[in-house]
């Protein structure tokens, strides 16, 4: 009888890890989703968008200021948002009904005096388990509790490591690898860093010759030419680190654009590294290791290709992005182009079931084939009741598109809107 209850409690136990497991598969927990990748597990969901869209679940009006994307994991939404100039927060709220749950502010909104002016939140917060990483756009890097908002550990990315950010100052997201968590203060003394997540303890840090500005991009790691890496889209180039040591392996400054404009999020696949910047276009380049030192080829480079703020997808053998004001199709591996058109474009784009998730600047949403075969639009809408006064002038709908759990948040200034995109069970 008691191996009869033992056997019974291992397979509610097991039971109960695997749905933990498939719901994590569900979640959206950092930038770009699981993999930073801008890829989304989930199927089922509609192939096709009705008139005005797919329905909408709710609209939070009040969220705060900025451009953060948001992460969604458990069932909650992390975000963060700023409240004038003076305080940013890192806010949870319920993903079932947008209803607030807590609120933690992490300092101030950074370089309020820069030029153009949008100062305000950027970066999205890193789930990882049962604490989140958020980097405020002044510097000020958090280890928060999920369940509470509660600071376990803090750090300033400009006292604790000279740091010095671009024009529009501190735009990435914490990356959570293994036992530690990466980030880019720039400047001469620690470029990049390698924290431990527990404790925010210095694991080694990155001192690139010559320093470099942090840029708008997030970090990612790769195996890129048989190293384990991480690459950072700096405010003065792209280069690859060792993950072990920090070691500065490579460099490559060809779409380093003026104002140490780098946004887009390296896109990384067979030892191709992809780089994209608004005023000049986008590139490939192969990273070859002889003898344990790196050797950059480019591969490719060109303006008709992927290079502005909302990023690119991977899908098989093709990179989806907005190139001005068109989305274009690319061949990964060439660089040449299959497709371009006007679309809601240029727009932050994500990939899920077969489709294109594009945000607009504009502030349009649009579902797309995934296919180089052609343009092909399924749906495109606008959201009910948008912003009605934007706090700084020239501001656009910058936010990146995020599905979690059968949902589409899509989130512009102030306000946050859910939409079902699950498709109906006798939808084939």
């Amino acid at each position: 009888m008691s191996n009869g209850r033992l056997t019974l409690g291992f397979l509610v136990a097991l039971v109960l890890l695997l749905s933990a497991v498939l719901a994590r598969a569900d979640d959206w927990p950092q930038w770009r989703g699981l993999k930073r990748d801008g890829h989304s597990k989930e199927t089922g969901l509609l192939k096709e968008w009705p008139k005005d869209g797919p329905k909408l679940i709710w609209q939070v009006k009040d969220l705060g200021g900025g451009y953060s994307t948001p992460s969604v994991a458990g069932g909650r939404i992390y975000v963060l948002a700023n409240k004038g100039l003076e305080d940013e927060f890192v806010i949870a709220r319920d993903a079932k009904d947008g209803s607030p749950l807590w609120s933690t502010r992490i300092g101030k909104v950074g370089n309020p005096d820069q030029q153009p002016n949008y100062p305000a939140a950027r970066s999205t917060p890193t789930v990882d388990g049962a604490v989140l990483y958020a980097l405020g756009s002044d510097g000020d890097l958090a280890c928060l509790e999920t369940a509470t908002g509660k600071v376990r550990w803090r750090k300033s990315l400009r006292t604790d490591f000279g740091g010095q950010p671009g024009t529009w100052a501190y735009a990435e997201s914490p990356l959570v690898d293994g036992d530690v968590v990466v980030c880019t203060p720039g400047g001469t003394q620690a470029t990049v860093v390698a924290l431990n997540k527990k404790t925010g303890d210095v694991v080694w840090k990155c001192a690139v010759p010559g320093g470099a500005r942090a840029g708008y991009a997030s970090i990612v790691a790769a195996d890129a030419g048989g190293e384990r890496q991480y690459i950072a889209y700096t405010g003065d180039g792209l280069f690859g680190v060792e993950a072990k040591t920090g070691k500065l392996l490579w460099r490559y400054d060809k779409t380093t654009g003026p104002m140490g404009l780098s946004a887009m999020t390296p896109v990384v696949s067979e030892g191709l590294v992809y780089s994209g910047n608004d005023r000049l276009g986008g590139a490939a380049v192969r990273i070859l290791f002889d003898g344990g030192t790196a050797k950059v080829d480019e591969v490719y480079r060109g303006m008709k290709l992927p290079r502005m703020l909302g990023g690119a997808v991977l899908i098989g053998e093709y990179l989806y992005g907005s190139s001005g004001n068109a989305l274009v199709c690319v061949e990964f591996k060439t660089g040449q182009v299959r497709w371009s058109e006007r679309s809601v474009a240029p727009g932050a784009v994500c990939y899920a079931d077969g489709r294109l998730y594009l945000h607009g600047e504009s502030g349009e949403v649009a579902l797309v084939e995934a296919t180089p075969e052609a343009y092909r639009e399924l749906g495109r809408f606008t959201p009910p009741n948008p912003p009605q006064k934007r706090a700084n002038a020239g501001e656009k709908a910058w936010a990146y598109p995020v599905i979690a759990d059968g949902r589409l948040y899509i989130r512009d200034a102030d306000c946050l809107w859910s939409y079902d995109i699950k498709a109906a069970v006798t939808e084939k």
